[in-house]
C-alpha cells in the first residue's frame, strides 16, 4: 500500500527508483525507475486504492530531455526570468531552468506524485521549485517570461487544448518552447524549429531505442 501522504509518496519514489543521470542531460541527477515494467504494474494495483495515475514522473522522456538539452545550452533563454514548466513529471525541465539562471519555475502537473518527484529532484540538484497541481488549462497561463511544454501531444485533444493555451500565453508576451519526439499529435504548423537531437530512451518506453526529438518554439 503506498500512503497518500506526501512523505509516504517521497519513501514510495526512493524505494522504487535509484539516483541516475538521463542520458541527454548528465549533468543533473534524477530519482528515475530502472525498470519500467515492475514501477507500472505496481501503481496500476494502487489505482483501485488511491487512484494513482501512472508513474510518468519515473521516466526522463525524449521531448523533457531534449528541451532541458536545450534550456542547459542556452541559458540566456531563462536566465533571470520566470518560467513555467507545464506537465512537468520529474521536474526536468524545470530543473533544468533553474541551473540555467532562472530567477523562478513554477512546476505544474495534475499528478500529486510530481509533487514529491520533483521536490527531490531539485533537492538533490541543489536548486527550488515552485510546484502546483492546479490545473493550468482551466485558465490562461499565469504571468511569466516563458513557457516551456515537453512531450505534451499524446493524445489528440490534450495536445490541441495545451497547444491552444500556448498560444495564449505567447500572444500575451511570454517565449514558448516545446520538446516533442514525432508524436502523432504535435501540429507543426506555426512553429519554428530550434534544435533536433538524437536522444537515448529505451523500446519499454518508445519504439526505437533512439528518438529524434526537437525543440520547437512558437513564432
Amino acid at each position: 500500500m503506498i500512503e497518500a501522504s506526501l512523505a509516504g509518496r517521497r519513501a514510495f519514489i526512493v524505494e522504487n527508483t535509484r539516483l541516475q543521470p538521463p542520458p541527454h542531460t548528465p549533468e543533473l541527477q534524477l530519482h528515475l525507475a530502472d525498470e519500467i515494467t515492475p514501477i507500472w504494474k505496481l501503481t496500476e494495483e494502487a489505482l483501485a486504492e488511491i487512484g494513482l495515475p501512472p508513474p510518468f514522473w519515473a521516466f526522463a522522456w525524449a521531448g523533457g530531455q531534449a528541451l532541458a538539452r536545450y534550456i542547459l545550452d542556452h541559458p540566456e533563454i531563462v536566465a533571470g526570468k520566470r518560467v513555467i514548466d507545464f506537465a512537468s513529471g520529474s521536474g526536468l525541465v524545470a530543473i533544468a531552468a533553474m541551473k540555467a539562471g532562472a530567477a523562478s519555475v513554477l512546476a505544474a502537473d495534475i499528478d500529486v506524485f510530481c509533487e514529491a518527484a520533483i521536490g527531490l529532484n531539485a533537492a538533490v540538484n541543489g536548486v527550488a521549485v515552485t510546484f502546483t497541481e492546479v490545473d493550468l488549462l482551466d485558465a490562461p497561463p499565469p504571468a511569466a517570461d516563458v513557457l516551456l511544454a515537453g512531450d505534451i501531444c499524446y493524445e489528440r485533444p490534450m495536445a490541441e487544448a495545451v497547444m491552444a493555451w500556448l498560444g495564449q500565453g505567447r500572444a500575451a508576451g511570454a517565449t514558448v518552447l516545446i520538446g516533442d519526439p514525432g508524436r502523432t499529435y504535435f501540429p507543426k504548423d506555426g512553429l519554428v524549429k530550434l534544435a533536433e537531437y538524437q536522444v537515448p530512451t529505451t523500446r519499454e518506453l518508445e519504439d526505437m531505442a533512439v528518438k529524434r526529438t526537437s525543440v520547437w518554439t512558437l513564432p
